[in-house]
């Protein structure tokens, strides 16, 4: 069965950091763009950032700039958010997405194929 699943999420303090996991199952990152996403208030998930499948290079949005850093392990076909420096504002439903498509900046532009996963919640509060 194709799709992603996040796990890592809970609760922390401000300033702490969590480590996001990104499995595949039934597909490779390694053909894929590869997209963070958050909820926003507005009707699009938040693009938190991508990933090439061209180069693997990695586009942050400027809220998470610097204190947040994607990496893979191609051997457990799995994508890490490693979070950082964590605020209260990161709050938030956080969801990898990965599939045939281009990086806009920070945001994964899927063209075809493109598989989610069901999300895994991340509160930062003291």
């Amino acid at each position: 069965q194709l799709g992603l699943v996040e796990s890592g999420g809970g609760l922390v303090q401000p300033g702490g950091a969590l480590r996001l996991s990104c499995t595949a199952s039934g597909l490779t990152f390694d053909r894929y763009a590869v997209g963070w996403f958050r909820e926003a208030a507005g009707p699009e998930r938040e693009s938190i950032s991508c990933t090439s499948s061209n180069d693997g290079g990695t586009v942050y949005a400027d809220s998470v700039k610097g204190r947040f850093t994607v990496s893979r392990d191609n051997a457990k076909n799995t994508v890490y958010l490693q979070m950082n420096n964590l605020k209260p504002e990161d709050t938030n439903v956080y969801y990898c997405a990965a599939g045939v498509g281009y990086c806009l900046g920070p945001a994964f532009r899927p063209l075809r194929g493109d598989y989610w996963g069901k999300g895994t919640l991340v509160t930062v509060s003291s």
